[in-house]
């Protein structure tokens, strides 16, 4: 897969992330303060990374900041993708699977190399599920996307 990563720092943990997706066998697009001389702002970068994956030149993204929120911010301005802000490995495996994310955002601060390695197997084994009901609500997000607004 390729996949887009950003990060508004150089930090261990973004390190980390970009060596481990390619051990994983990725094709890592790296942008923001991965990638020397692009702007690493925290807004940028993320939405660099994010339209990536709208424009469908990567499969996915992970965006990165200090706390994560900006960066989940910043990606779900962008029409097609749905950013998830992760903490752990169940939350990143019911993003996939109910929400059908397609980036995953993390936080710098909060993630560890070894919870960063469970997010990433619970990412990358998550697939959107089924339920009906799920499927709708995607289909909902996708067409506030499309118009804008959905509820008289």
């Amino acid at each position: 897969m390729r996949i887009s990563v950003s990060s508004d720092m150089d930090e261990p943990v973004a390190r980390l992330l970009v060596e481990e997706l390619r051990r994983r066998g990725h094709e890592v697009l790296p942008h923001g303060a991965l990638h020397p001389g692009e702007d690493s702002r925290w807004a940028v970068c993320s939405e660099r990374a994010a339209r990536e994956v709208a424009a469908g030149t990567a499969d996915q993204a992970v965006v990165c900041c200090w706390t994560g929120t900006g960066a989940s911010i910043a990606a779900n301005k962008v029409p097609g993708v749905r950013a998830a802000l992760c903490t752990d490995a169940y939350t990143a495996d019911g993003a996939r699977r109910w929400n059908d994310a397609n980036v995953l955002a993390l936080s710098l601060r909060l993630t560890s190399g070894p919870l960063l390695e469970e997010i990433l197997d619970a990412w990358f084994a998550g697939t959107a599920g089924d339920d009906e009901e799920d499927r709708e609500n995607v289909a909902h997000v996708e067409r506030l996307d499309r118009d804008g607004r959905t509820v008289p």
